[in-house]
């Protein structure tokens, strides 16, 4: 029965009589909610209480060293949001962001969500921008260079290089699991960063062996990340510029949000490249947030191809049906699309 204290417009919308602006005011401020995990994750806010277990909010405020005036907004907005437990003035970490948000863990995708908050954020402020432009609205606007930038600043790198590791930590234990590796003897990621792809392969697989490519400043960061596993006598960093230099030869290769950063021609080389260092039979896997081919149904996927008009001069992301007739043009002989986990699907090209 309808409230009868109620306007006529809660009313007629309670009786399901017409469409209300709910969904639309949610999305246009989402950015309330965004901003505010990134905050907690950049204050601590999950590694803290990961290491000191259900605190009084009071005394969380001040180990975080937050002003009195929002705190406890702050913390009740993370109760609300499903990233914190609070009950009686007490506050806890749900399963999930104690897994996945404290930096003292290996599952830690938080480093992902610091170069977001850090870089990407402000960022997006300059979208419109960028779309009657097409230009990126990242440093290259005040003259930089984004991967030069990065790569002469070693304290960027690494976040930058967690930040990988962050996002493609669950899709690759998931390839790891659904791609026939007991068929193959050796795998190379291509741009590797820390190395978590091959590092949760060669976790499962006892068999494989290889190791990661990517510019030389990146191997003291993988070979501490793989040694930290103790799988320093199985997987080796390969240092090379892929525009430049040879891939090196491996039975299967790997490229995982590689490709989406370069414009079109950039993508064929690096295809064809692919396709030169392997075997017959040997196999490429490409693995992105890959755009499903009637382009609804994966937003994360063209989120991230915005994301790249923000960050690069001409990438782009993709559907499946797409990077099969890229492959096809090099020269893959089979290819196929599977799902991985979340927003990430493989293409595989078989030589």
């Amino acid at each position: 029965m309808a409230d009868p204290n109620a306007t006529g417009a809660a009313r007629a919308n309670e009786a399901g009589a017409g469409p209300t602006p709910e969904g639309i005011l949610q999305l246009g401020m989402g950015f309330w909610a965004s901003k505010t995990l990134l905050s907690a994750v950049e204050l601590g806010v999950f590694s803290e209480l990961a290491a000191v277990g259900p605190t009084d909010g009071e005394a969380l405020r001040q180990r975080l060293g937050l002003h009195e005036r929002s705190w406890r907004d702050f913390l009740d907005a993370l109760v609300a949001l499903g990233m914190l437990e609070g009950e009686n003035g007490r506050y806890a970490n749900t399963s999930e962001t104690d897994l996945f948000l404290d930096r003292a863990k290996p599952a830690y995708v938080g480093g992902l969500l610091e170069m977001a908050n850090a870089r990407l954020y402000p960022f997006w402020g300059s979208l419109t921008e960028g779309l009657r432009t097409g230009e990126p609205q990242n440093e290259a606007k005040s003259g930089g260079d984004f991967f030069a930038a990065l790569y002469a600043d070693p304290a960027r790198l690494r976040q930058f290089a967690k930040a990988m590791t962050g996002i493609s930590a669950g899709v690759a234990r998931a390839l790891a699991e659904k791609f026939p590796w007991e068929r193959y003897q050796t795998v190379i990621d291509v741009g590797c960063a820390e190395g978590a792809v091959p590092v949760q392969i060669a976790l499962v697989h006892d068999h494989l062996s290889g190791g990661g490519f990517d510019l030389p400043a990146l191997e003291p960061m993988f070979d501490n990340y793989v040694g930290s596993f103790a799988l320093g006598d199985r997987l080796r960093f390969h240092a090379g510029d892929f525009f430049v230099d040879p891939l090196p030869a491996a039975d299967v290769l790997v490229m995982g949000h590689i490709l989406h950063d370069w414009n079109m021609d950039e993508k064929l080389l690096l295809l064809r490249k692919a396709h030169d260092a392997l075997p017959d039979g040997g196999a490429l896997i490409v693995y992105e947030s890959i755009i499903d081919d009637e382009r609804r149904h994966n937003p994360f996927g063209l989120l991230m191809s915005l994301n790249m008009l923000i960050e690069t001069p001409g990438g782009f992301d993709f559907t499946g049906a797409d990077c099969r007739g890229w492959m096809g043009q090099v020269g893959f002989q089979e290819t196929y699309v599977e799902h991985l986990v979340g927003p990430d699907s493989m293409v595989v090209g078989i030589k």
